[in-house]
């Protein structure tokens, strides 16, 4: 197999030192699954078009929780573009951190920080980094006293969750919502409904999935406010992963997340990171015939524009569809110069 063919083969060489703990013994080397499919090419739009190949080491990666949008099966593209001296993963729009969790298990980056305006969802991970065991146990708990009447007790749990922000709560919610799609009121309230199909994950698996990624995680930094400072201050040897809500550059549409973002300001904090010579990646599942989800980041950043196939649309899988998604990806001219410029991310 040829593993010289450009930057993504790097991750083969990274992924030797071993996934990180848990299933893959510390001399495991990353194969890679599903070769590709469609070399990377540049349209007459100027994009480059990718379909990643799927790295062994991340096949196994644990995911602490459901959670409907999560970019798991984009971290066999993103892995490739984080450059071998990545001290820090940063997060600053984490949700369920699948990123950090892939980029800390296969061992590509030294630490991870994650954040989120949404501050249950932080406590939550706190918890989860902290105490997965005390944690697992409120699961259990939990769903053992939902056997009797699971619809009456999801309701209840729901109404003390938004009075109290309880994080074992929150966990016990995701494990019952339909498909892992948060959902808030116009007030700000967690109002999504139960899978009354479904008890949620038994007991025993959602504890090994959190002392699995508790493990992953350790020395993590966890925040709840801003993304601006962790973008615009990152250091030079971090990489700065971001995944904004909704479409990434526009405002809430219909109360699916806490706080929408304002493109506008979102595009004054990509100019700082620019000024300060930050590696940044951005993404968002934009690409539809129907043209469905918003227009791309102004091209005056300077952003090297990628488009990966990345699978089954989450949006549409809500939905009953099939649609396959095509994630658009936006690299910093910092991080692609770190790659070895525009060139080497073709060959």
């Amino acid at each position: 197999m040829d593993q010289g063919g450009g930057r993504r083969w790097r991750c083969l060489t990274r992924c030797q030192r071993g996934a990180r703990g848990l299933s893959y013994p510390t001399d495991n080397v990353c194969e890679v699954i599903d070769l590709l499919e469609l070399a990377p090419s540049v349209g007459a739009d100027g994009i480059l078009t990718v379909l990643p190949a799927k790295l062994d080491c991340l096949v196994d990666v644990p995911h602490p929780f459901p959670y409907q949008g999560s970019k798991r099966a984009l971290a066999h593209a993103i892995l490739r573009y984080l450059p071998d001296d990545t001290a820090t993963l940063v997060e600053p729009f984490a949700g369920s951190a699948a990123i950090s969790i892939a980029a800390r298990y296969a061992n590509v980056a030294d630490r991870a920080v994650i954040n989120d305006v949404n501050a249950p969802l932080m406590a939550m991970w706190r918890a989860i980094i902290d105490q997965p065991v005390e944690l697992a146990d409120q699961y259990e708990a939990m769903w053992q006293d939902s056997l009797e009447d699971p619809k009456a007790f999801f309701l209840a749990k729901r109404s003390e969750f938004n009075e109290t922000n309880d994080p074992a709560l929150l966990l016990y919610l995701l494990n019952r919502i339909v498909k892992g799609a948060v959902r808030y009121g116009k007030t700000g309230l967690f109002n999504q409904s139960a899978d009354n199909r479904r008890l949620g994950a038994k007991p025993a698996t959602v504890r090994e999935r959190l002392v699995r990624t508790s493990k992953v995680m350790q020395g993590t930094d966890v925040h709840s406010g801003s993304y601006a400072p962790l973008l615009i201050d990152a250091g030079a040897s971090d990489v700065v992963y971001m995944d904004p809500p909704y479409q990434g550059v526009t405002n809430v549409r219909d109360h699916r997340y806490m706080s929408g973002l304002a493109r506008e300001d979102f595009e004054q904090a990509l100019h700082k990171a620019n000024d300060n010579n930050v590696s940044y990646v951005i993404s968002y599942d934009v690409v539809r015939e129907d043209n469905k989800y918003g227009e791309p980041i102004d091209s005056e950043l300077g952003l090297t524009h990628l488009h990966v196939i990345a699978g089954r649309s989450a949006q549409s899988t809500l939905s009953g569809g099939s649609d396959v998604t095509v994630e658009s990806l936006y690299l910093s001219p910092a991080l692609v110069d770190r790659l070895g410029g525009i060139d080497h991310l073709i060959a």
